[in-house]
């Protein structure tokens, strides 16, 4: 079977709430000893740990995942600026977020001034 190098090849996620390594392996096309070290690399991948250490998967880990996949496989990333890239990616959502709030309050205050030119 041959590796997907896309994340749109990947299969889909099925909807439910926790994942084995095994199945994360599989949906990810990533063997499990590389998500173990993976996790000790990304801060933001932290599994669910239960009875005997067995880890599972939310899907949020899942998508988190194959964006790592994606940034080293398919990007050429290096582990660290892969790392780097994801907790910027963080960083950047964050102040896009507080950009679009402050634009939308802008257009809000315009329009109120325009009612109140207006009387």
């Amino acid at each position: 079977m041959l590796e997907p190098s896309h994340n749109d090849e990947l299969p889909v996620i099925p909807g439910k709430r926790y994942f084995t390594i095994g199945e994360v392996s599989e949906l990810c096309a990533v063997k499990p000893h590389v998500l173990r070290y993976w996790e000790q690399e990304f801060p933001q991948l932290k599994p669910v740990k239960r009875r005997g250490n067995r880890r599972y998967y939310q899907r949020t880990d899942v998508l988190t995942i194959r964006q790592i996949r994606a940034l080293l496989y398919d990007q050429g990333f290096t582990i660290g600026g892969a790392r780097q890239q994801m907790s910027g990616e963080v960083a950047q959502q964050d102040s896009s977020h507080f950009s679009q709030l402050v634009n939308q309050m802008i257009a809000e205050l315009e329009q109120l001034l325009e009612v109140l030119n207006t009387k």
